[in-house]
């Protein structure tokens, strides 16, 4: 890869190729954030501070090396105002896939660039519909090993995309790093991906 044009504030496997998708060379720099909800925090609050807390704790680690902006990214299944994130355990992730099941969620992904002088975000939102699904299904798939890290307990790239009657949105983003929004914020910092 050539010389980085960013950190990623991000162990995340998708998001690393995400990234390489659209050409942009980077760093890995992961963090640690407290991914707990606050009391009546909205979705939309939850991924962009999220978002933020992971790009501004980049910026912390890197002390007075900053060779390049921080990229920090949060992504949230959200069924009835609840977020869902990464089940805990399998009865999580089973309950989680039961609650998917044959209706409409929506995927809010949040995305941000930060510096030690400014930084700046932005949110997409999609919506999916699963089909119905069976307990068998459910924990067949969860046996895979596939949804335990993953936001609502399922990836979209993987044996999940089975599941997907319709997406309104963007598939980048549900699957955790939204495309557009990304690339529009690196050239309002003066980095050209592709």
């Amino acid at each position: 890869m050539a010389t980085f044009q960013i950190y990623l504030a991000s162990a995340s496997p998708r998001r690393r190729e995400l990234l390489r998708q659209i050409g942009v060379a980077y760093r890995l720099l992961p963090v640690a954030v407290d991914e707990t909800p606050l009391p009546n925090e909205t979705p939309h609050a939850y991924v962009a501070r999220l978002a933020r807390a992971k790009a501004e704790a980049g910026v912390c680690a890197l002390g007075r090396r900053r060779p390049a902006p921080v990229l920090g990214a949060d992504t949230a299944v959200v069924v009835d105002d609840a977020i869902l994130g990464k089940p805990d355990d399998r009865d999580e992730g089973l309950a989680m896939l039961a609650r998917l099941s044959g209706r409409e969620h929506r995927v809010l992904s949040a995305v941000a660039l930060a510096t030690e002088a400014r930084d700046a975000f932005k949110i997409q939102e999609s919506r999916v519909r699963f089909r119905d699904l069976s307990p068998a299904e459910c924990e067949t798939y969860w046996d895979s090993g596939e949804p335990r890290d993953k936001a609502g307990g399922y990836g979209i790239q993987g044996r999940a995309a089975a599941f997907v009657v319709e997406l309104r949105g963007s598939y980048s983003g549900v699957m955790g790093l939204p495309l557009f929004e990304t690339a529009e914020l690196l050239r309002e910092f003066g980095i050209l991906p592709l």
